[in-house]
């Protein structure tokens, strides 16, 4: 059984390899993420869709994200959603 919700925060230094492979292994025992975009980050609206466009390729079709804020939601389906 999965547990609820694991949370991240990227900051000034951006989306890299590693919080993404942070996000794959809490997909592994959780069914949601949700990330933080801290002020360091930028708070530009086409920047937050741009980083949650480039989490979603990375993990593939199961997963859906939601912007709320400066927030970042990933859910994981357990099929994909068209």
């Amino acid at each position: 059984m999965k547990k609820g919700q694991s949370t991240l925060q990227i900051g000034k230094n951006g989306l890299t390899e590693g919080i993404i492979e942070n996000i794959k292994t809490y997909f592994k025992t959780r069914d949601n993420v949700k990330i933080c975009l801290l002020k360091s980050a930028g708070r530009d609206r086409e920047k937050m869709r741009g980083i949650a466009e480039k989490i979603q390729q990375e993990l593939g079709e199961k997963f859906t994200y939601k912007i709320l804020g400066f927030t970042i939601f990933l859910k994981k389906w357990r099929k994909v959603k068209r």
